[in-house]
């Protein structure tokens, strides 16, 4: 399935909940869904809350069904809740890293700092968004790219605050990864458990 590039508050009015890592605007400022129908009162089959739950973290990391599929499978293997490994496997994603370091405003524009190679991974160029950073890898701005506006207004103004896994030095543009993420650091509203509900049956 094609990375969505339509219009980003619809997609979090839709599921009722902000995603930070997709935009700003917060869905409260219109709590309802979008369209001609929005206002009226909706109905949730088991089926429609699993989809949903499943959805916020597909839009909010900004990942094709095929990646969260695959991730899952992963989660799923490990001897500890597949839930919980979801949620930590897409935390460690470096265009999301680069997000909650406070360098890009959104989780796809710290994906374009990647893909253009503005990004370091212990002092290695790295252009994979999707490359899963290890505890104690230190990512940094290319000197190159310091200046460029795009970041020093993330800087300046971050979306979230620094979660307890990373540490952040805003003199050198440097962050590093102190632990693995936990459960507690997801800032989406979401109920893992109802994804693995969702992919469970599918596999």
């Amino acid at each position: 399935m094609a990375r969505y590039t339509g219009p980003r508050l619809r997609i979090a009015r839709r599921l009722g909940t902000d995603l930070p890592g997709l935009t700003r605007k917060l869905a409260d400022r219109r709590p309802y869904p979008p369209g001609q129908h929005g206002k009226g009162r909706q109905r949730f089959s088991e089926f429609k809350k699993q989809l949903y739950e499943k959805q916020k973290l597909r839009f909010n990391y900004g990942v094709g069904e095929r990646q969260l599929r695959n991730l899952f499978v992963e989660a799923q293997a490990s001897r500890d809740p597949a839930g919980k490994v979801l949620l930590r496997l897409l935390e460690q994603r470096l265009d999301n890293v680069v997000f909650r370091l406070g360098l890009a405003p959104t989780i796809p524009a710290a994906r374009q700092l990647v893909v253009h190679r503005h990004i370091m991974v212990d002092g290695k160029r790295v252009d994979r968004p999707g490359y899963r950073v290890r505890t104690g890898q230190e990512i940094t701005v290319r000197p190159k790219s310091r200046e460029m506006v795009i970041i020093q207004e993330a800087v300046e103004n971050p979306t979230l605050r620094l979660p307890g896994y990373l540490t952040f030095d805003a003199k050198t543009l440097t962050g590093r990864m102190e632990s693995l993420p936990s459960r507690e650091d997801t800032p989406v509203q979401v109920q893992e458990n109802l994804v693995v509900e969702y992919y469970s049956p599918r596999l």
